[in-house]
């Protein structure tokens, strides 16, 4: 995973970004990390090359015990890089009764993904990228990415179906 920061609209550079890898990953798994996160070995119409090409300054990147959940059905999620960066995932709420409203993002040409649960998200981090945003937009999916982009056949809703 990694935190994104740019002063602007993201198509004008400036950027900034910092990767968090878990400290379980091996050498090799860590290079090949670097070099998705990088926008290398992909083609330039991918997310990660387009947003590498974006960046003006990436900071070492954080080895940590990572925590990671997520429930689909009850459209929950987050994650924890202790000392670095939190965020937490729950659905969001019909305004007058405070039940769950579940609610869908198809985008059938998307870059980045193809369906995702809406959710209201709560981001925290500090040091070099720090960031506090509660009640923010979240959104939960399941993609896998190649050297092309998005693999349709691997991802939502193909591969997993949501809500």
């Amino acid at each position: 995973m990694a935190r994104y920061r740019w002063p602007g609209a993201v198509h004008e550079g400036g950027g900034i970004v910092q990767g968090a890898i878990s400290s379980h990953a091996s050498d090799e798994q860590r290079e090949a990390l670097f070099q998705i996160l990088d926008g290398k070995e992909q083609e330039p119409t991918t997310v990660f090359n387009i947003y590498g090409s974006t960046m003006e300054n990436e900071f070492d990147p954080i080895f940590a015990e990572i925590e990671f959940e997520c429930d689909f059905d009850k459209g929950t999620g987050g994650f924890t890089v202790p000392g670095a960066m939190e965020m937490k995932l729950e659905p969001i709420r019909n305004p007058v009764t405070g039940a769950p409203h579940p609610a869908k993002i198809i985008l059938p040409e998307g870059l980045e993904f193809r369906e995702g649960i809406m959710a209201s998200g709560t981001f925290s981090g500090g040091g070099d990228i720090a960031f506090e945003h509660n009640g923010s937009y979240g959104l939960l999916t399941y993609v896998a990415y190649g050297p092309h982009g998005l693999i349709e056949s691997e991802s939502a809703p193909e591969f997993k179906p949501l809500i």
